[in-house]
């Protein structure tokens, strides 16, 4: 399928930028209503990722998800969520602010919003800050070890469409896969009148897939950059 292709660039994305000392992985936050909430990079596990069957680092909140996979299956029905990708050891500098083809957020974004049933995306936790004045928002410039640095990472390290050598945060929410057990009404082309869905084998839940697919498509924009 196409996003197994991207996948596979994906590797090879993350090889070229393990040698540039950038690292990118992911994890996923939420599975229907179940979730962590927003969690910083630094205190997610790997190892826990790793040995979670939904990529999600909280053992306590992953029983839940597997919990409403669960039921979903049972009702015929299908859940989505939200992953969340990261890239650590980013220079600053990569994309540009002059033109809006340019700019490395735009270009994430773009990548994230084409994988099947990503219908949107933030950077940090964009939607939240949304709702607060600009002294909440905004990451304060301080002393660094050699270089300036920012004391939050509330923008997800992106500014002005640029990078700004903070890690990149990035979140894509999936809505859930449309292919039901249990349809929903559509039109027949033929007749016109009211008719199920078709009605097929489906996943549940593809939310875990989805962030694999995420990562690469990050690795492969910032390897491109």
């Amino acid at each position: 399928r196409e996003t197994a292709a991207r996948v596979a660039a994906g590797v090879v994305a993350k090889a070229r930028l393990s040698e540039l000392g950038v690292g990118v992985r992911s994890w996923v936050e939420s599975i229907g209503s179940e979730g962590t909430g927003p969690l910083e990079a630094l205190a997610v596990d790997p190892a826990a990722v790793a040995a979670s069957d939904v990529s999600c680092p909280d053992e306590a909140v992953s029983v839940r998800m597997r919990g409403a996979i669960d039921a979903a299956r049972e009702a015929g029905e299908s859940l989505g969520g939200v992953v969340c990708v990261v890239a650590e050891g980013v220079v600053p500098g990569l994309g540009g602010y002059a033109e809006a083809r340019a700019r490395i957020d735009a270009r994430i974004a773009s990548a994230l919003v084409s994988i099947p049933a990503i219908k949107g995306v933030s950077f940090g936790n964009a939607f939240a800050t949304a709702a607060l004045p600009g002294s909440q928002v905004h990451d304060e410039i301080v002393p660094g070890s050699g270089a300036p640095r920012r004391a939050t990472n509330r923008a997800g390290g992106v500014e002005g469409g640029m990078t700004n050598g903070e890690s990149i945060v990035v979140r894509a929410a999936m809505k859930p896969i449309p292919t039901l057990m249990r349809p929903l009404r559509t039109v027949a082309i033929v007749t016109g009148a009211v008719a199920d869905a078709a009605r097929e084998r489906s996943d549940v839940c593809a939310v875990p897939a989805a962030a694999v697919v995420a990562e690469a498509a990050l690795a492969f924009v910032l390897a491109d950059a």
